[in-house]
């Protein structure tokens, strides 16, 4: 999920060594295929050309609380409180800055980045005005999913947790630290969770009860329920984005689609619907197994 501490690319292009051996075979997740549906450069800039983006104070935020929720969850029920929460708070921001240094460059000073330890805590504040830990136990948390579909198509991705009733429902949770969306944003929402219920569905044949999306920043619940049809629907949709993808690979032609969320893309000043000019393309990367096989393809 992509305000969370795994990085979900590591399973897809880049991962796939360029002509060479030792990589991961290349999959699709969630937040590739929404950059493919938001704009297919966006997609190339981030899945083949691998282009670096500037980290936000935002990011950081999600990636910390996802951290310290999981924690919490490793610890004995009695003990998953909001004081045990606001405790692991600084020790899990000190551990992403360690791992990734460039963070530290989002505060002018300590002033500031107290300011947004303390908003960050808010959002804690609030996972616990939505819902009870102590009362929970998840079957698992930073689920690392895949699946392959019949098609081929190889699915791969997180899922923030994993509840299983005494009763044998399944539910699956996302964390959001924004505030709940309107349309579209809760479609987009939506289309992670039910690429995360079909990964599960055709890996493990059980079909989650529930998908729970819970936005802190309001304190608000969305929860859904698919079901087998929807599921399958949902699965061609998929299997036509990588067919859009593959013939966008093989020629090159990722075109931009320009929209509103183009001033916040870091890929602007290259974007050639805003002037710029694009790196050359580095080319669709082959698979060295089963080429005409469209999911040895990565994304």
């Amino acid at each position: 999920m992509a305000e969370s501490a795994r990085n979900e690319t590591g399973g897809e292009l880049a991962s796939s060594a360029r002509g060479g051996s030792g990589g991961r075979r290349p999959a699709l997740s969630p937040s590739r295929a929404s950059d493919f549906k938001q704009c297919p450069l966006l997609y190339r800039f981030r899945a083949v050309d691998r282009l670096p983006e500037t980290p936000t104070k935002a990011q950081a935020r999600g990636t910390v609380v996802h951290s310290v929720l999981e924690r919490v969850f490793q610890l004995p029920a009695a003990r998953r409180d909001r004081a045990t929460a606001a405790e692991l708070l600084t020790p899990a921001w000190r551990e992403l800055r360690a791992e990734q240094p460039e963070l530290a460059e989002l505060f002018a000073d300590e002033h500031e980045l107290t300011e947004w330890l303390e908003s960050t805590g808010e959002l804690l504040e609030s996972y616990f005005e939505l819902e009870d830990p102590r009362r929970l136990d998840p079957e698992a948390c930073e689920l690392r999913v895949e699946t392959e579909l019949d098609s081929g198509v190889l699915l791969r991705g997180f899922i923030d947790r994993v509840d299983v009733a005494p009763t044998g429902e399944v539910r699956l949770v996302d964390y959001k630290t924004g505030a709940a969306p309107r349309q579209p944003g809760e479609n987009k929402a939506l289309f992670q969770m039910k690429f995360y219920a079909l990964v599960l569905w055709r890996s493990r044949g059980e079909l989650p009860r529930q998908l729970l999306l819970m936005y802190l920043k309001d304190r608000q619940s969305l929860a859904y329920t698919p079901d087998e049809a929807e599921l399958r629907r949902f699965e061609r949709t998929l299997e036509a984005i990588w067919q859009a993808i593959l013939r966008a690979g093989r020629s090159g032609d990722f075109r931009p689609t320009p929209s509103r969320l183009c001033d916040f893309c870091d890929f602007k000043p290259l974007c050639p619907a805003h002037g710029g000019t694009a790196p050359p393309y580095p080319g669709w990367p082959e698979p060295e197994q089963r080429t005409a096989a469209p999911a040895e393809h990565g994304a």
